[in-house]
């Protein structure tokens, strides 16, 4: 049995369906990303080396990493899984309820935070 993903006609698979131009902006989108996830990742790092706990930027860089975290998840999403180039109403859809759930989640560990330092303060 031949394998048909060997062939070398003019149909299938060898000639690519996109110009080399479009090649060539695909690798520069992931080139662009890949540099934009490790210079957010170093900067993440830089913080977390540098401004140490409990002095008065801490709460700073833990809402910095939320955000430089979410960013990266999205840049992620949208162009290595490929949920950039569908429709809006579909990445809505997908996007959307995790947005909601990940807001709710940061609303539940702030309060239930707050409730425990309130706690520790009034009993120890």
């Amino acid at each position: 049995m031949e394998r048909d993903d060997l062939l070398v006609n003019d149909q299938y698979p060898v000639k690519a369906l996109h110009s080399e131009e479009a090649g060539v902006a695909v690798r520069k989108k992931i080139v662009f990303v890949t540099i934009l996830l490790t210079v957010v990742t170093i900067i993440e790092v830089a913080l977390g080396i540098f401004i140490k706990q409990g002095t008065d930027l801490w709460p700073v860089v833990k809402w910095s990493f939320i955000v430089m975290t979410l960013i990266k998840a999205g840049y992620i999403v949208a162009v290595f899984m490929h949920l950039g180039d569908e429709r809006k109403s579909l990445r809505y859809t997908i996007i959307l309820p995790y947005a909601l759930f990940i807001l709710y989640l940061l609303y539940i560990c702030i309060t239930e935070s707050n409730k425990l330092n309130e706690i520790w303060n009034n009993y120890f």
